[in-house]
């Protein structure tokens, strides 16, 4: 199940960073959020991604040992979203051990000892 995961947040890295980087080539962020402000949906859309992005943050700061770590979760995660988490998961898949389940990585510590 772990391949499984780091195929699924691999993909979600690759597909965020493209469509970042072309987004960023038609137009500035200002510039589009100028655009879209206005926009009630553009709005509450923006709300509830970061809604959503604070809730995985919530989780990332649970498993985090320390407060400079869990921040600077925080401020990745506020400044990059689905970037950061992806970034975030491979990590922990990457220190995962194989035998585990995939559940593990929703805990804080590892299930076996290594």
């Amino acid at each position: 199940m772990t391949l499984s995961l780091k195929l699924f947040f691999s993909i979600m890295l690759v597909a965020m960073l493209a469509i970042t980087t072309a987004a960023s080539l038609d137009r500035g962020l200002v510039t589009a959020a100028e655009a879209l402000w206005p926009d009630l949906w553009f709005r509450a859309t923006l709300i509830d991604a970061y809604f959503a992005f604070l809730t995985v943050w919530v989780w990332m700061a649970w498993r985090e040992p320390t407060w400079p770590r869990r921040l600077a979760w925080l401020l990745a995660v506020l400044c990059l979203g689905s970037i950061a988490i992806a970034i975030y998961a491979l990590l922990r898949l990457a220190h995962a051990d194989p035998r585990d389940p995939a559940r593990a990585m929703l805990n804080r510590h590892r299930l076996r000892a290594r």
